[in-house]
């Protein structure tokens, strides 16, 4: 018996792959996908800091608006000196 799709899983995880942006739903928090690590997504937030656990669930991808606020709040806090 063939698959009508030559791959019919042609990603393993629901969730957006590491190197991608992503958005926790739960916290309003968008990072950059480092790992998947047992039942949990490793996130790090934009600009780099401390990496965080999300639950699959809780995680999409982040939109062009989320990404572009991301990156004007980090910009914001990095010109107050409040991140290196």
């Amino acid at each position: 018996m063939t698959h009508p799709h030559p791959h019919p899983h042609p990603h393993p995880h629901p969730y957006p792959p590491v190197g991608a942006y992503a958005i926790d739903t739960r916290t309003g928090r968008v990072g950059l996908v480092m790992g998947h690590e047992g039942p949990y997504v490793q996130m790090r937030p934009y600009g780099g800091g401390r990496e965080w656990d999300a639950a699959p669930g809780d995680v999409r991808h982040a939109t062009p608006a989320e990404r572009l606020s991301a990156a004007t709040a980090y910009t914001n806090a990095r010109s107050r000196g409040e991140v290196p």
